[in-house]
C-alpha cells in the first residue's frame, strides 16, 4: 500500500507532540496500519518554530490553504483550534476529498452536524479521539467497544483544570481565587480561564459524547453549564464531612421523555472510584445496559497524550482507506438516517438530588419554616446537620441534603426559602449523584 502523506494545520503544543511521536513510533505504527504514514507539509504563521519542531522532514509554510489544496495530501490534521479559520479551513479540506483528524472540540460541539454531513456528502470521515478525554479512547469505546450496548448514561470529570483546581482547593484548604493562579503560573489554565472554570470546555466534550453513545445530533447550545467559580471552601470541607467529593462532571442520561445533558459542580460519594481523580487527570463513566458501568481513565490533555489520539485516528483512516463510504463506522455511531430526535430535556425537569448550604438566624423555628416549605414542594430531607454559631456570633450555617426532587421544584422552593427574614443571602445549591 503506497504511503499516506499528511497535512499538519497548527503546530502549536499537540501539533508538535503529533510530529514526535509520528516519527518516533513510526516503524510500528506502519506495522498497525499496513503502510508508512509521514506527515509531509505543516502550516503554521509562526514558520520559524514550524522549522525548529520538524526540521527537514517536512515543508513548511505559513499558508493553511497549501495544506488543504495540496493535491498529494490524503489526510489533513487540524489542529488550530477556534469557530472560524479552522471551520473553513476543514470543509475545504472535505471538498477537496481529504480525510480529516481534528482535536477541534469547541468546532465540533458547535458545527459538527454540518461538517459529518459535508464529510457524507463527499465520502470521507471525519475522526476527533483527540477532542474528547485527551489520550482516553472514549470516542473509540462509545462508537465501537460499546456498540452492542443501550448506553443508559455517561458522567466524566473531562476538564483537568476544574478538577486541578477542586483537588487543591480540598487538599490545601485554599480559596478558588488563589488556586486558579496556582493553576495559570503551572499551564494548567490559561490567561482567560473561562471555558474551563465556567464549564464550557466540559458542555463542548459532553455533547460529543451524549451524541455518540445515545445516537442523537450533536446539541451543544441545549445543554445546562454551570461552572466551579462560586464554590467556596466552606462547601467543599462540609461535603467531605458527609462523605463526598465535589467535582466538575458532565453527566448525559437517557430518559423516557428525553436526555439529560448537564455539566455543573456535583457531591459524589468519596468511596467512588471518579471521587477520588485528582489533579489534571480525567475520568469518565459509561453505563450500558449490557456491560454495566465502565470507566475510563486518564491524561485528559497534555501534548503527547493528545497526540496519541491524534495518530490512532490516522492509523484508523490508513486502514479504511480502500472501504466503500457506506460500510464505514458513522460519525455519530449510528447511522445519519437513524438519529434519535427525541428532545434534550429542560433542566426543570430533570430530578436530582441535592445539598442545600443556608445561612440563618439562629433562633428557634428556622428549621420548621424551611422543612414546611420543602415539604409544600415535595420536597423530603435525607440529612440535615445545623453546625454550631461561632463565639458571638447570631448566623448559622444549615446543610441539607434532599431526597430526587425535580429542579423546578428545587427552584421554587429556594425562592421562598431566600424570602424569609431569617435566612441571609443566597442558598448554595450543588447537585448530587450517586452513580450507581
Amino acid at each position: 500500500m503506497k504511503p499516506i502523506n499528511v497535512g499538519l494545520l497548527g503546530i502549536g503544543t499537540v501539533g508538535g507532540g503529533t510530529f514526535r511521536v509520528l516519527q518516533r513510533n513510526s516503524e510500528e505504527i506502519s506495522r498497525r496500519a499496513g503502510c508508512e504514514i509521514r506527515m509531509t507539509v505543516v502550516a503554521d504563521k509562526d514558520v520559524a518554530r514550524a522549522k525548529a519542531v520538524v526540521g527537514n522532514a517536512a515543508r513548511v509554510t505559513a499558508d493553511a490553504n497549501e495544506v488543504v489544496n495540496d493535491p498529494e495530501i490524503d489526510i489533513v490534521v487540524e489542529l488550530i483550534g477556534g469557530y472560524g479559520v479552522a471551520k473553513d479551513l476543514m470543509l475545504k479540506a472535505i471538498a477537496t476529498g481529504k480525510h480529516v483528524v481534528t482535536a477541534n472540540k469547541a468546532l465540533l460541539a458547535l458545527h459538527g452536524n454540518e461538517i459529518f454531513a459535508a464529510a457524507r456528502a463527499k465520502g470521507v470521515t471525519v475522526c476527533f479521539e483527540a477532542a474528547v478525554g485527551g489520550g482516553i479512547p472514549i470516542i473509540k469505546s462509545l462508537r465501537e467497544g460499546l456498540t452492542a450496548n443501550r448506553i443508559e448514561w455517561i458522567a466524566g470529570i473531562i476538564n483537568g483544570t476544574s478538577n486541578f483546581i477542586l483537588s487543591e482547593m480540598r487538599d490545601k484548604g485554599a480559596a478558588f481565587a488563589e488556586v486558579l493562579k496556582e493553576a495559570q503560573s503551572m499551564g494548567y489554565a490559561e490567561a482567560d480561564p473561562t471555558f474551563d472554570i465556567e464549564g464550557v470546555d466540559a458542555a463542548h466534550k459532553l455533547s460529543i459524547m451524549a451524541a455518540i453513545g445515545f445516537g442523537i445530533p450533536v446539541q451543544f447550545g441545549k445543554a445546562h453549564v454551570e461552572g466551579i467559580s462560586r464554590l467556596t471552601q466552606e462547601d467543599i470541607r462540609y461535603a467531605e464531612e458527609l462523605g463526598y467529593r465535589i467535582k466538575l462532571l458532565g453527566i448525559a442520561k437517557r430518559k423516557p421523555a428525553g436526555f439529560e445533558l448537564r455539566v455543573h459542580p456535583t457531591l459524589i460519594p468519596a468511596r467512588q472510584l471518579i471521587a477520588n481523580v485528582e489533579g489534571v487527570m480525567n475520568a469518565i463513566l459509561v453505563k450500558g445496559d449490557a456491560v454495566g458501568q465502565t470507566m475510563y481513565y486518564g491524561a485528559g490533555a497534555g501534548a503527547e497524550p493528545t497526540a496519541s489520539a491524534v495518530v490512532a485516528d490516522l492509523v484508523d483512516v490508513a486502514r479504511m482507506l480502500t472501504a466503500d463510504p457506506e460500510h464505514r463506522v458513522p460519525h455519530l455511531a449510528f447511522q445519519p438516517d437513524r438519529l434519535s430526535d427525541a428532545p434534550i430535556l429542560p433542566m426543570g425537569e430533570v430530578e436530582t438530588s441535592n445539598y442545600l448550604r443556608l445561612r440563618v438566624e439562629d433562633k428557634a423555628g428556622v428549621l420548621a419554616d424551611i422543612t414546611r416549605i420543602l415539604a409544600v414542594e415535595g420536597i423530603s430531607i435525607e440529612a440535615l446537620v445545623q453546625k454550631e454559631p461561632s463565639a458571638g456570633e447570631k448566623q448559622v450555617d444549615i446543610i441539607l441534603l434532599t431526597h430526587l426532587a425535580q429542579e423546578k421544584k428545587i427552584d421554587a422552593a429556594i425562592a421562598r426559602i431566600e424570602a424569609l427574614p431569617v435566612v441571609f443571602g443566597k442558598i448554595t445549591r450543588i447537585r448530587m449523584e450517586a452513580l450507581k
